[in-house]
C-alpha cells in the first residue's frame, strides 16, 4: 500500500511538472526587435501568426515587439537585451549580433532570399504639387533644397539613403572619389534634421513642416502620402530612376532562444513571413516581394527603378560598415564638415 502510495504520488508530481512545464512553454512570449517604421506591418502580422499557431499547435502565444533603429536595437541585444528574433532592416546590424557570438555566422542561410523576407529602396516624399521640382538624386544637392532622414549614426534607412546617394553619384562622377564625397557631403549638409530613428523623421517631415524633402523607404513614403495619419498634409512620391537595394534581414537570436526554449517558435515566425499570405500582406504595406506568384500579382503598383546591390559596388557589408560607418570612416569624415 505505502508502495501504491509512493508511485501515485511520483506519477501525481510527474503529471504536474509536465502540465506546468507545458504551461511555461505556452505562457514564453516572443520579443521581436525591429526597424523604427515596422509598426504597422507587425500589428497586422501578430494576429495573423497567433491564430496561425494556435491552430498548427493548440498553443496560445504572446508577441511582444520592440522599435528603434536597428543600429540602436543590436547595441541593446549586445548589452543584454533578451530578444528571440529580429526582423531588421540592414545586414550589418545582423551581422554585428554574429560577430558577438549571440547568432549563427552564417545566418543568412537559414532563410530563404539571403534571409531577406521582402525588400524596398530609398525614396522620396515631397509636399504637394511639389514645389521644388525633385525629380532625381541630383536635385537633393541643390542649396534651396532641405532634407530630412534619420542619422546614418543609429538608423539603418538613413545608411541606404547615404548609400543611395553614394551609388549614384559613382555612377554620375565615374568612380571619382572626391567628387563623389563632396556630392554626399552635400546632401548631409542639407539635411535640417536627423533624429534618431525612421519614424522621427517622419513626423519631423509630415507633422512638424521641417524640410522639402523626406528620405525613406518607399513603402513608408507610399504609406505617407496615401495613408490617413498625415493625409491633411497633402505629399506626393518621388521615386528616382535609380536607387539602393534595401533588402529586410531576419535572423533567430540563437543564445536567447536556447535560453529561453523558443528555437521553435522563433523559427516558426520568420518562416511564416514567407508564407503567400504574408508576403501579399507586405505588398499592401508597399514593400516588395520575392514571392514569385504574388510579384507578378502586384508588380504594377511599384515604380519601374533600377536597384543598385551594394554590395556589388562597395565589397562586403563588412568592407562597407569598415569604410563607411565604423569609427572616423567616410560618413564620420563628411559629417564633420557640415
Amino acid at each position: 500500500m505505502f508502495k501504491k502510495i509512493i508511485v501515485l504520488a511520483a506519477t501525481s508530481a510527474a503529471l504536474l511538472t509536465a502540465v506546468t512545464g507545458t504551461a511555461q512553454a505556452q505562457d514564453k512570449p516572443l520579443l521581436n526587435a525591429s526597424y523604427d517604421v515596422a509598426r504597422e506591418v507587425f500589428a497586422a502580422v501578430n494576429p495573423k501568426f497567433q491564430a496561425y499557431w494556435k491552430a498548427k499547435s493548440g498553443h496560445d502565444v504572446k508577441i511582444d515587439q520592440s522599435f528603434a533603429g536597428t543600429s540602436r536595437q543590436a547595441q541593446d541585444i549586445i548589452q543584454g537585451k533578451k530578444v528571440d528574433v529580429v526582423t531588421f532592416n540592414q545586414v550589418p546590424d545582423v551581422d554585428i549580433l554574429a560577430q558577438r557570438g549571440l547568432l549563427r555566422k552564417d545566418w543568412q542561410k537559414a532563410f530563404p532570399n539571403n534571409s531577406s523576407p521582402y525588400y524596398s529602396t530609398i525614396a522620396f516624399l515631397v509636399r504637394k504639387g511639389n514645389p521644388k521640382n525633385v525629380k532625381n538624386w541630383d536635385d537633393l544637392v541643390r542649396d534651396d533644397v532641405k532634407l530630412v532622414f534619420p542619422n546614418p549614426k543609429t538608423s539603418g534607412n538613413a545608411r541606404y539613403t547615404y548609400l543611395g546617394a553614394w551609388l549614384y553619384a559613382n555612377e554620375k562622377f565615374g568612380g571619382d572619389q572626391e567628387k563623389i564625397k563632396q556630392f554626399v557631403g552635400k546632401v548631409l549638409h542639407n539635411v535640417v534634421n536627423f533624429p534618431t530613428g525612421g519614424r522621427g523623421a517622419t513626423v519631423a517631415f509630415a507633422q512638424n513642416g521641417q524640410g522639402d524633402v523626406l528620405l525613406t523607404f518607399e513603402s513608408e513614403v507610399i504609406n505617407i502620402a496615401k495613408g490617413e495619419e498625415f493625409k491633411a498634409g497633402g505629399y506626393e512620391v518621388v521615386v528616382p530612376p535609380v536607387s539602393v537595394l534595401a533588402e529586410f534581414p531576419v535572423a533567430v537570436v540563437d543564445k536567447v532562444v536556447d535560453e529561453k526554449g523558443t528555437r521553435q517558435l522563433a523559427t516558426e515566425y520568420l518562416n511564416y513571413q514567407y508564407t503567400r499570405e504574408i508576403q501579399l500582406l507586405l505588398t499592401t504595406f508597399n514593400y516588395r516581394v520575392n514571392h514569385p506568384d504574388v510579384a507578378k500579382v502586384v508588380a504594377d503598383r511599384y515604380s519601374k527603378v533600377r536597384l543598385i546591390d551594394p554590395t556589388k559596388v562597395l565589397g562586403s557589408w563588412d568592407d562597407i560598415t569598415k569604410n563607411h560607418f565604423g569609427s572616423n570612416g567616410v560618413l564620420d569624415q563628411l559629417l564633420a564638415k557640415r
